[in-house]
């Protein structure tokens, strides 16, 4: 009996893809990649379509189930590996509860403000655009909040949503890297001390 593996559709630059890439790596997964390549519009195609009907990256297909939606296929994956590698989901109600409350902070609150950032200091030049300073002010000052935030959480427990690495950390990799490297808004993260002390620990997974 040869067990499938898991086949992952999407591109290395996708901060969505890194994050299924990053769950899949703390769960110790097999997978195969299969590289959409988003500069030749492969993620357009009728063929990719299929899969994910929005033309987005990334995609996983396992056995007979095809899932779309990065922060969707990272809880399929913790829920289905739950005995294999970390587990990223807590085991009693209240720690799953914790989890999913931090999962929704980083899409609603964290993701909106960190994902505008790198759109306008890095993809709108690279793309001939320029970038909006206002914008980006209006959008720093966000995410000022939503890591004050953080800063007084993380004075208290050692990760956001307890003591141990959860999906609510992992879901804050791709793009805190991105604004850490691309959009050199690394004093975000170093003018906090536990959201810095908490990065370097999670970075460095």
């Amino acid at each position: 009996l040869v067990m499938a593996v898991i086949k992952l559709h999407g591109h290395p630059i996708s901060t969505a893809t890194a994050m299924v890439l990053c769950c899949l790596n703390e769960k110790e997964v097999e997978y195969d990649f299969a590289l959409v390549e988003l500069s030749a519009g492969a993620h357009k195609q009728p063929q990719y379509l299929a899969l994910n009907p929005f033309g987005v990256v990334p995609t996983i297909q396992d056995g007979d189930l095809t899932l779309f939606e990065s922060r969707a296929i990272v809880k399929y994956l913790a829920k289905k590996y739950k005995g294999q590698g970390a587990d990223l989901l807590g085991n009693s109600l209240a720690e799953q509860a914790l989890v999913e409350q931090w999962c929704e902070v980083e899409g609603h609150s964290f993701f909106p403000p960190a994902s505008t950032i790198l759109f306008q200091t890095v993809l709108r030049p690279l793309r001939g655009g320029a970038t909006d300073e206002a914008v980006v002010e209006i959008n720093i000052g966000k995410l000022n909040k939503v890591l004050d935030i953080y800063e007084e959480r993380l004075s208290k427990s050692k990760y956001l949503a307890g003591d141990f690495f959860s999906l609510a950390d992992l879901q804050h990799l791709p793009w805190t890297q991105y604004l850490v490297t691309a959009c050199k808004k690394g004093d975000l993260i170093s003018s906090r001390k536990h959201v810095n002390a908490w990065w370097e620990d999670i970075s460095s997974r």
